[in-house]
């Protein structure tokens, strides 16, 4: 049995407040349009990175998720993916000529849903990219797909094309949970298609969860949880669902009086953690689980987890995004495509690349970058370390920062000694707070409730 200091939910309930995520810092608020290809090629032209992950966005849905903030577009019109994929297959052409340094590593199809495409039309895809670029011996690819619009054979199709890592969405698996959020989906499905996964010799089967969600209890999160442990699933993503209708009109389909309150999400939440732990897999950073022989494990026992756009991650090393609204992380730059398709399509005819605005680091973001990216995903900062790194003194450069940190510390979730600064382990679920101190540009950005609740 794992063994956890779980979450002190009284500390938790102490704390509520929106903020950012940190998949980046800065994060994509400071991303403007004032950004040229020359700018795009300058935060490349620093990287000190050889190894790169491909972030192909497919947008396209078959129906609606009502708790959904991906960017995404409903359709039934399969022939409006042919479209798609050509224009991809132009991006993916075009932004291969700056990677000549790099090798590939890692593929990941997001959206969206990916399984919108056919095996035949992600295999075109896969073709141009293994044209076009150094790809490493080893190569992880890895497709989010709905486990509910599958051809037959499907899973091995995608097997033959070299795709060895899959992720499916459950949520829930209570009915009236998924009536209420438009997705009805059978549990027996989803541990079938595991099973051919497996059968398919693919490496890895993620699963998602979502507590928050309409009419969720903690006894039907009970039967959710059961069912997930029972399909045996090597990673499992745990999401807090981020209800703000005044971003994402499809969430104004659920009436807020159905949600479980603030006490009750959070008891929703300690109750998948325990569950999840004494089940056997390992809690990583503040929403992920794997097991113990996975390695994402592996890298979380041995400070080697990385975050990026995708979330917890064991990879290091730039990340391009292509596709309609896709987000890159290329050495000192970040930026993104254009996020309505008619305009990701007209800046390919005109420009034959897609990015609408981005963001080029100084030397206080990439400082303040390490620390956040040494929070997330470590819980600790090593003085030492960073002040061999960047040739400056922790507690000097940040002291205003660590004035801001000054209630964390008295209540005893924050430790700051001569030699490190650490997020207690019952305080894991806070150490967005904890970043946020770090944050330069966090204050004008509050007023604009842009964020989900830090728990």
């Amino acid at each position: 049995m794992a063994t956890i200091e779980l979450p002190d939910l009284g500390l938790v309930r102490n704390y509520p407040q929106q903020g950012p995520r940190y998949t980046s810092y800065p994060t994509a608020l400071e991303m403007h349009t004032d950004f040229s290809l020359s700018d795009w090629q300058q935060g490349l032209a620093q990287s000190t990175q050889r190894h790169l992950g491909i972030y192909l966005h497919i947008p396209f849905c078959h129906s609606l998720c009502y708790y959904c903030g991906c960017n995404k577009i409903v359709t039934r019109q399969q022939q409006k993916a042919d479209e798609y994929v050509q224009v991809l297959l132009r991006e993916i052409s075009f932004r291969a000529n700056y990677f000549g340094l790099h090798k590939v590593s890692q593929i990941h199809f997001g959206g969206g849903t990916p399984s919108f495409l056919s095996a035949d039309q992600l295999a075109l895809i896969l073709q141009r990219i293994k044209e076009r670029f150094d790809l490493a011996d080893q190569l992880e690819i890895s497709i989010e797909i709905d486990p509910r619009r599958l051809p037959d054979n499907y899973l091995s199709d995608l097997a033959a094309i070299g795709v060895n890592r899959i992720s499916m969405g459950v949520q829930d698996t209570q009915r009236d949970v998924q009536i209420a959020i438009n997705r009805v989906q059978d549990t027996a499905l989803i541990a079938n298609l595991i099973e051919q996964a497996r059968e398919a010799n693919m490496h890895s089967v993620n699963l998602d969860l979502v507590y928050g969600l309409p009419y969720q209890t903690e006894t039907g999160f009970a039967a959710t949880l059961s069912d997930v442990i029972a399909m045996d699933p090597d990673r499992i993503s745990l999401f807090s669902y981020a209800h703000m209708p005044q971003r994402f009109a499809a969430q104004r389909k659920i009436k807020s009086a159905t949600l479980p309150d603030a006490e009750a999400k959070l008891a929703l939440m300690q109750q998948a953690i325990t569950t999840l732990t004494h089940a056997g897999y390992q809690f990583i950073g503040m929403d992920h689980f794997a097991k113990p022989h996975d390695p994402l494990s592996k890298a979380w026992r041995e400070d080697r987890v990385h975050r990026n756009f995708q979330g917890y991650t064991t990879f290091n090393g730039d990340l391009l995004g292509m596709g309609v609204s896709a987000i890159s992380q290329l050495g000192t730059g970040l930026s993104q495509n254009a996020k309505q398709l008619n305009d990701y399509y007209a800046r390919m005819d005109n420009h034959q690349q897609a990015t609408e605005r981005g963001y080029l680091l100084n030397e206080d973001d990439r400082v303040r970058a390490a620390v956040i990216s040494d929070l997330m995903c470590q819980l600790r900062v090593n003085k030492q370390a960073f002040n061999n790194k960047f040739g400056l003194d922790f507690d000097q450069y940040f002291e205003q920062e660590l004035e801001k940190l000054s209630p964390y510390i008295m209540d005893g979730w924050v430790t700051n000694s001569q030699d490190q600064l650490i997020i207690q382990p019952n305080a894991r679920l806070l150490v967005r707070l904890a970043c946020m101190a770090f944050d330069r540009y966090l204050q004008q950005h509050v007023p604009s409730q842009r964020f989900s609740q830090v728990v």
